[in-house]
């Protein structure tokens, strides 16, 4: 199948089969007579995979490192697992530094939002923070 229909197929665009291919994350397509790229129907399945890899937050590399796997035979399942646990724990932390300022910045607004400007202490640039 052509880019255009492969990246239709996948919910990509052609740019992003080109990038993909670029970065080794998809074997280089074969040519046609005229020069376009023909993409056998297993592309599809990599894709999908590659969108399902970067919407679970695996960076390219990580996403090759797996395909590498996959490619020489090998189940890629416990590096995948491993991979998702230190996003989870990734985010996890993430999220506890969200929540922390959040709070920060609730008790700055509350203090701002009853505070009185004529009482701002001119050397301290702004009192509410």
């Amino acid at each position: 199948m052509r880019i255009g229909e492969a990246a239709a197929a996948a919910g990509m665009t052609p740019k992003a089969l080109r990038f993909y291919e670029q970065q080794g994350l998809l074997p280089p397509a074969a040519r046609s007579a005229n020069g376009y790229r023909d993409y056998p129907p297993a592309t599809l399945a990599r894709l999908r995979f590659i969108r399902r890899g970067r919407a679970a937050g695996l960076t390219l590399a990580e996403i090759r490192d797996i395909l590498r796997t996959r490619d020489a035979g090998q189940p890629p399942c416990a590096h995948v697992a491993d991979r998702l646990a230190r996003q989870l724990t990734a985010l996890d932390r993430q999220i506890a530094e969200l929540t922390a300022l959040r709070a920060t910045v609730a008790e700055h607004y509350e203090t701002a939002a009853h505070g009185e400007p004529s009482r701002c202490d001119a050397q301290q640039i702004c009192s509410y923070l």
